[in-house]
């Protein structure tokens, strides 16, 4: 048996502030979505269990484009490029039938779903994902500790001042992260079930972990890292091109 990853690249990036869709935004000389890519790649779980499919959803003009960016992955790993969908959770579910119908997918029962809006992702991250689903969690996501006070507000559009509900504690929250990770059957069942909001922005889940939820199964979180940090704006790209302390 083996693992997949479906790699959401299929984001118009209008926040970022730049011409080309997201995941062709070049940081350091390589597009978010290849960084994204290669460190999926470079990871090797326990036993040497890695990723051998790679599912990415790209914009539908941009499918070329795309695969000339990961055309130098090697021969390890099957590559698919398909279309996305206008919201991520349809992106999601385009990328998991595109790996259904291919037979190069029918040995694979994890799954990891990433974004490539997190494309410094460390392969020990994506190898702590792996590892935590072999071990029996069928619904794994990556958190990380919130140092901020968050309070809940009651929401009024258009004002600019809202009233505070409560102070949520902290020590029972976590930031998730991608790659998440799940079992096939599991990732699969979720998918189907939430189907009929998939399309509508407003109702789709933004994350597949929520989905399981849904169902009324249990995830399981584990360490996250500050260096799968998202990049939406300029100002995160300009942060992820800073030079770090520690790299693998």
């Amino acid at each position: 048996m083996s693992v997949a990853a479906v790699l959401t690249a299929a984001g118009s990036g209008s926040r970022l502030g730049h011409p080309l869709p997201k995941a062709l935004v070049p940081l350091e000389g390589q597009s978010l979505v290849a960084h994204a890519a290669r460190n999926l790649l470079a990871a090797r779980a326990a036993g040497d269990d890695r990723v051998r499919v790679l599912v990415v959803t790209a914009p539908a003009f941009h499918l070329a484009a795309i695969e000339r960016e990961l055309s130098a992955l090697g021969d390890e790993v099957t590559l698919l490029v398909v279309a996305g969908g206008a919201t991520r959770q349809a992106s999601v579910a385009a990328g998991l039938a595109a790996l259904v119908a291919d037979p190069r997918g029918a040995d694979v029962d994890v799954v990891l779903v990433h974004d490539a809006a997190r494309p410094l992702a460390p392969a020990s991250l994506v190898e702590r994902v792996i590892e935590a689903v072999r071990d029996g969690h069928p619904a794994v996501v990556p958190g990380l500790l919130v140092t901020d006070t968050i309070k809940r507000v009651a929401p009024h559009r258009g004002v600019l001042v809202e009233p505070v509900l409560e102070t949520v504690p902290r020590a029972e929250l976590r930031a998730i992260q991608t790659p998440q990770g799940f079992t096939r059957e599991l990732l699969l069942r979720a998918h189907a079930s939430g189907a009929a909001h998939a399309h509508d922005e407003a109702l789709a889940a933004s994350d597949d972990a929520g989905l399981v939820e849904q169902l009324g199964e249990p995830v399981w979180v584990v360490a996250g890292d500050e260096r799968a940090a998202k990049i939406t704006t300029a100002r995160d790209l300009a942060i992820a091109a800073l030079p770090t302390e520690s790299a693998e």
